[in-house]
C-alpha cells in the first residue's frame, strides 16, 4: 500500500470517528463546592466544638493552626480567571481526612465536591509539603544528651539498661502496581512496601525508612539504610558504652533492640534462636521482648489514629511513599497534644506477662549478649521474670 494511501485512510478515518464531547466543563454537582461543599457547610462550626475537631482531623485546633501557618506557602495555588483554587485549609482538612480515615478518593470527591484528579494532587502535594517541612522539627537525629535520655526512659519503663531504642519493620499495603511482577509480592502473600523504623520508650519515631521492595527481610531492608549506615560507622553520636553491673566495669554499648529477623552485631541486639534454651537464654529473650515491644505498640497506635495504613492504598509507589511519611505526624501530635485515650489503652502492654518471641551475627554482639544475658540473672534481675519463662 502507498504512502498516500496510507494517510487519506487516516484522515478518513479521524475525521469520521465520534469524538467525545464533555457533557460538562463543570459538574453541577462540583460547581456548587462554594457553597454546599463539605469545608464551606462544617469546617467553621467544627471548629467551636474542639473534642469533635480533633476526632474529625486527629489533632487539635491549635496544632492544626500551626501545621497549616508552616506549610501553608508550600500548597496554596494560584487563583484564575477560570475558577479560583482550592484553600491551603481546605488541602489540608481534605489530607488529614484521608490519613484519618482512609476513605476512597470517590468518598471525598462526593463530601467535599472536588474532582478526584483535583483531590489526588492536592494530597500529593499537601503529604510532600509535610514531610518536608516538618521533618527537621518532628523527627530530627538525636543529640548525644537526647541517646542519653531516650536510654534513661528505656531503663525506667522496660528495665533493660543500655537500650536507646527498638527496631522493626512494618509491611505497607498496596495494590500491586503496573509492571512489578513480584517484587512487592511478600511473605504474608499480599503486595507492599517495608517501612521500618525506631522507636524511643514514649512510643515516638526515631528514624524511618521508606520504600523498599516488599520481598526484602526487614534486616536487609536496614542493613541498607542510611542510619543502618551511620549506626556502623559511629556517626549517630551515640555515647560511648557504659557498665551496667556494679560488679562489673567492663563498658557495655548503648544498643538497639530486634526481634528474630535482624542480624546480631554489638549494636543491634536479637533473641537467643532455638526451642530448648537455659534458664538464662529465656530470662534474655523475656527482657528484651519487653523492651523490642515499644515499636510494635507505636506501629500499633499509630495504624489505629491514622486508619489508612489499615487499608491497601491504591496509588502509585511514590505517591504512597509520601502518604507513609506522613507518620511524622505521630510524633508531631503526640509532641503537642500528648497522649490521647486510646493510645494509653492501645500502648499499656502488660509488661510482667510479655511472652517470649522467638544477616549473620558477629562474635561482639555474642559477647555483648552475654554480658545482658547475665546481668539479668543477676543484679539486673527482676522480681517476676521467673515466673514469665
Amino acid at each position: 500500500m502507498e504512502v498516500e494511501e496510507i494517510a487519506a485512510i487516516a484522515y478518513l478515518y479521524y475525521r469520521t470517528k465520534r469524538r467525545y464531547k464533555r457533557k460538562y466543563w463543570v459538574h453541577p454537582l462540583l460547581s456548587s463546592r462554594s457553597t454546599k461543599g463539605m469545608f464551606t457547610t462544617f469546617f467553621i462550626e467544627l471548629r467551636t466544638y474542639e473534642e469533635k475537631f480533633f476526632s474529625y482531623t486527629r489533632m487539635s485546633i491549635k496544632s492544626f493552626d500551626e501545621l497549616l501557618d508552616t506549610i501553608r506557602p508550600l500548597i496554596t495555588g494560584i487563583n484564575t480567571t477560570m475558577r479560583p483554587c482550592s484553600s491551603a485549609e481546605e488541602k489540608l482538612l481534605v489530607t488529614l481526612r484521608y490519613l484519618a480515615t482512609g476513605c476512597t478518593f470517590a468518598d471525598l470527591h462526593h463530601t467535599f465536591r472536588l474532582g478526584e484528579t483535583t483531590l489526588r494532587e492536592a494530597l500529593r502535594q499537601v503529604c510532600h509539603a509535610i514531610w518536608t517541612n516538618q521533618r527537621a522539627t518532628c523527627l530530627p537525629e538525636p543529640t548525644r544528651d537526647q541517646w542519653l535520655k531516650i536510654a534513661q526512659q528505656y531503663n525506667a519503663v522496660t528495665n533493660f539498661p543500655n537500650c536507646v531504642g527498638a527496631l522493626d519493620g512494618k509491611h505497607i499495603r498496596v495494590v500491586k502496581p503496573a509492571h512489578s511482577g513480584s517484587l512487592f509480592y511478600n511473605y504474608k502473600h499480599y503486595f507492599s512496601f517495608v517501612l521500618i523504623a525506631s522507636a524511643s520508650a514514649d512510643s515516638k519515631f526515631t528514624f524511618i525508612d521508606v520504600g523498599a521492595y516488599g520481598k526484602c527481610s526487614d534486616s536487609a531492608v536496614f542493613n541498607q539504610s542510611l542510619f543502618c549506615n551511620k549506626l556502623q560507622s559511629n556517626k549517630l553520636d551515640i555515647p560511648e558504652g557504659r557498665p551496667i553491673s556494679s560488679s562489673d566495669n567492663r563498658p557495655i554499648p548503648y544498643v538497639f533492640v530486634a526481634d528474630e529477623g535482624f542480624g546480631l552485631t554489638d549494636k543491634v541486639m536479637r533473641p537467643f534462636s532455638g526451642s530448648r534454651l537455659d534458664f538464662r537464654k529465656r530470662v534474655f529473650n523475656y527482657r528484651l521482648c519487653r523492651a523490642r515491644r515499644i515499636i510494635e505498640c507505636t506501629f500499633g497506635i499509630l495504624a489505629n489514629k491514622w486508619r489508612t495504613f489499615q487499608r491497601p492504598l491504591n496509588v502509585d509507589i511514590d505517591f504512597a511513599m509520601n502518604i507513609v511519611k506522613c507518620c511524622i505526624l505521630h510524633n508531631f501530635v503526640r509532641d503537642r497534644d500528648g497522649v490521647e485515650q486510646i493510645e494509653e489503652d492501645l500502648g499499656s502492654c502488660d509488661f510482667n506477662n510479655f511472652q517470649n518471641c522467638g544477616a549473620r551475627p558477629n562474635i561482639n554482639g555474642f559477647s555483648v549478649r552475654d554480658c545482658f544475658a547475665d546481668y539479668f540473672v543477676g543484679e539486673g534481675s527482676v522480681p517476676w521474670q521467673n515466673e514469665c519463662v
